[in-house]
């Protein structure tokens, strides 16, 4: 495993080119393009203000930059560094700013979601839709990049419409049966539409593309309910998180419960292994106390870190939440799936240094990961069943089925990872600070011999 040197970067806006070629990175209001494979600078961009929200077109030719204090997006291409283009909503505002699948037409919400407005930037067309919802998840692409899905809100009612990217022209239309809408998804394959009403409502509803429901899924009543909501990629699972701290599955034939994941605060279960991180500070001999070596080598004090399997059973520590306050730290608020839907990550929010790991095939407790501090990100890898993941220290931490590892970012100054994401390839990982962010190597190559 090797690591680069460590680049500068704001509000961690750092994002790989879907192709993969390239890292675009902003600092404050700089967008800077750099070769993947040379991390050598390529194209050096400035816009108007400070940048609030970048991302790149799907074939990777455009990059978006919105300002949104500003009301203001600034597209730049990367074949063409002297066109550019500048939208300006205006008065109206601006609070969120993407592309279609298509790359060549970008979505705006205007303040207080007024409207969306669609940008051509072919033929400069304007269209806009009317009383988008302010919601978790409003706004959703079929994987293929065929149709868009759209929470509304008009007449204190619920309403979804799909809409084909092509030519914006409206699918379907149809009012939902919720309460008031949190969120939706298109599951992987594009049959159908998953919705999910507010948390004080337990209801999962799904729809085909035509707005028939298909089922309804409400595991209990008059408490808080749905906080997490995500597919399987092979669209075989729906995965609810609830403030119970309990994930439901429900399956695509039949869309009922097939199994319960719980995450007891006490681990009883003999076919799970128990990680827990084990924290020791080096021994430092007088001989390093020197000014020199405490200046320079900043990774002296550093804390050392490994994994120990523990015996069962094993008490995990739990946070207990505040009841007068609102939004209670307490369910499971983040779940991901390994790319070959085998594994599911998931963190219950009052067990908040502990990630879970389970079989989707053996439908039982794979692995417990216990850190020292609060697990801050975690995220699979694209190719192969490994997971990274950080806790705003020096560390990077990874699981697979063969083990766990714990790996100290040789930085000068102390580099804390915040957040992290994998290349498309799988072959490494970007770590972001507050302000820097660097990239981490596999040797991949020895772990598929």
């Amino acid at each position: 495993m090797n690591f680069s040197e460590v680049f500068k970067q704001s509000n961690q806006l750092c994002k790989v080119s879907p192709d993969g070629k390239y890292l675009a990175t902003c600092v404050q209001y700089r967008l800077v393009v750099r070769d993947m494979s040379t991390l050598q600078i390529l194209q050096l961009y400035t816009c108007l203000d400070q940048i609030s929200h970048m991302d790149w077109s799907s074939d990777s030719l455009y990059i978006l930059c919105a300002m949104y204090k500003r009301g203001l997006v600034q597209v730049w291409s990367l074949e063409q560094p002297d066109w550019h283009c500048k939208i300006d909503e205006g008065s109206i505002g601006l609070v969120s700013s993407r592309w279609s699948p298509d790359g060549r037409h970008i979505l705006n919400t205007t303040e207080f979601h007024l409207r969306i407005t669609v940008w051509s930037l072919c033929t400069k067309a304007v269209s806009y839709i009317k009383y988008p919802k302010a919601c978790q998840k409003g706004i959703d692409f079929s994987r293929d990049g065929c149709y868009m899905a759209l929470a509304e809100r008009r007449d204190c009612k619920d309403y979804i419409s799909v809409f084909v990217c092509d030519d914006w022209h409206l699918l379907r239309h149809f009012e939902t049966e919720t309460q008031d809408l949190a969120g939706l998804e298109w599951s992987p394959n594009g049959c159908v539409l998953a919705v999910w009403d507010t948390c004080l409502e337990y209801k999962v509803l799904l729809y085909s593309l035509d707005g028939r429901l298909l089922s309804t899924y409400s595991a209990y009543e008059w408490s808080l309910g749905v906080k997490s909501v995500t597919w399987s990629p092979s669209s075989q699972f729906l995965a609810i998180g609830s403030y119970d701290e309990k994930v439901r599955i429900l399956n695509h034939i039949t869309w009922k419960k097939i199994m319960q994941f719980e995450h007891p605060a006490t681990i009883n279960n003999t076919k799970a292994a128990v990680y827990k991180e084990v924290e020791r500070r080096p021994a430092v001999g007088s001989e390093d106390l020197s000014l020199h070596n405490i200046t320079i080598g900043s990774t002296l004090f550093n804390t050392q870190s490994k994994y120990e399997i523990c015996p069962l059973p094993v008490q995990i520590p739990v946070v207990k939440p505040d009841p007068d306050r609102a939004n209670p730290k307490i369910g499971v608020s983040f779940m991901a799936f390994s790319s070959d839907s085998r594994y599911l990550a998931t963190k219950n929010d009052n067990m908040t240094s502990v990630v879970w790991v389970w079989d989707m095939q053996k439908m039982s407790l794979e692995a417990v990961l216990e850190q020292t501090s609060a697990a801050r990100c975690f995220q699979w890898d694209p190719r192969r069943p490994r997971l990274a993941l950080c806790t705003a220290n020096t560390k990077l931490y990874l699981w697979s089925p063969a083990g766990c590892v714990s790996v100290q970012v040789p930085s000068e100054g102390g580099f804390q990872v915040l957040s992290l994401s994998w290349h498309c390839s799988g072959d490494s990982l970007i770590l972001l600070g507050k302000e820097q962010l660097c990239l981490c190597y596999m040797d991949t190559d020895q772990e598929d011999k």
